[in-house]
């Protein structure tokens, strides 16, 4: 039997909701790389228990908990529906792409203002041990949505951000949304599932090439070009629209009709892409993490949080 038909045939069953389970488990891990001794102790009294204070133990559950009665409304939080044609024209508007029910844009911006208040209770004492729900989901959304925003097809309404757009992956049917989610990055590492526990080799030579090398298809330099918590619609938004490019640039604009994208070289070219924005996303979020639990601990204690980005009503 074909080794990459192996290799791929018991991938394609998983449901399409964002990097999968497994993947925003690991840009969680790899966030953690990242962080500073004051944001992991921060994070330990945010989080439940059950997660060990460990984000990456954390980040995927924002799709499930999207899932269910309980949160569905949620769902629409993990993307943003942009009214483009890729490959010819890419284009995001806030104003009329971000649903009344709100989108990943927003999201971000919201529970970034939530977590600060949280971070604020963890340094005055008044939370400890994962007590609060409104916080730890914050958290945790944080996490997960950060990640969200790096997938390009969160940043693209074309076919339902390609969940409508049907493709052949290892000789098996699947959709253009499904194949970004997972199946280009287990190609990538040649897997077929990651770790749920702690990193796992491949993400962790991703870390090693952040922190050593830049030969990453973008500068690593402009990846934290907008990273400043203390304006998070500016900063999601700049994230979206560097995702919703790559939908022109690479996504739809080299899917050519009857052939496998395992075996077509479609894949082997979205390698680089999938690990750069996996990459964006574990060092964006070390450094959001680190940055809003800076602004707590080093302002004047006389000194009330500042919101400067206007609060979106998209919730």
């Amino acid at each position: 039997m074909n080794i990459m038909r192996a290799l791929l045939g018991g991938l394609l069953v998983a449901p399409t909701a964002a990097w999968y389970v497994d993947v925003h488990n690991q840009i969680g891990f790899m966030a953690e790389k990242f962080l500073n001794k004051h944001a992991t102790s921060v994070i330990q009294d945010i989080l439940e228990p059950q997660y060990n204070g460990s984000i990456g133990r954390a980040a995927a559950w924002a799709d499930a908990y999207a899932h269910t009665h309980e949160g569905r409304y949620s769902y629409n939080w993990h993307f943003i529906d942009t009214e483009d044609d890729p490959p010819s024209n890419c284009t995001l508007n806030y104003a009329e792409d971000c649903s009344s029910k709100g989108c990943v844009v927003s999201a971000i911006q919201n529970q970034t203002n939530i977590l600060k208040g949280c971070i604020e209770d963890v340094y005055n004492g008044s939370l400890r041990g994962g007590i609060n729900m409104i916080c730890s989901y914050a958290l945790k959304w944080v996490v997960h949505f950060i990640g969200d925003i790096t997938q390009p097809l969160h940043a693209s309404g074309l076919a339902l951000g390609g969940n409508r757009f049907n493709v052949t992956f290892g000789n098996i049917t699947t959709n253009l949304h499904s194949v970004w989610d997972g199946h280009i990055v287990y190609l990538d590492a040649n897997v077929t599932q990651f770790s749920n526990a702690s990193i796992a080799p491949f993400f962790e030579k991703l870390v090693s090439r952040i922190y050593h090398k830049d030969d990453f298809v973008e500068p690593r330099h402009e990846w934290l070009s907008c990273s400043d918590p203390s304006t998070p619609l500016t900063c999601a938004l700049h994230w979206a629209h560097e995702s919703n490019m790559w939908n022109c640039r690479y996504v739809y604009s080299q899917i050519h009709n009857n052939v496998d994208l395992a075996s077509s070289g479609y894949a082997v070219g979205a390698f680089p892409i999938v690990e750069l924005q996996i990459s964006k996303a574990a060092l964006r979020l070390g450094t959001w993490l680190n940055k809003l639990v800076g602004e707590v601990m080093f302002r004047p204690r006389n000194q009330k949080i500042l919101k400067n980005d206007h609060i979106s009503p998209r919730l």
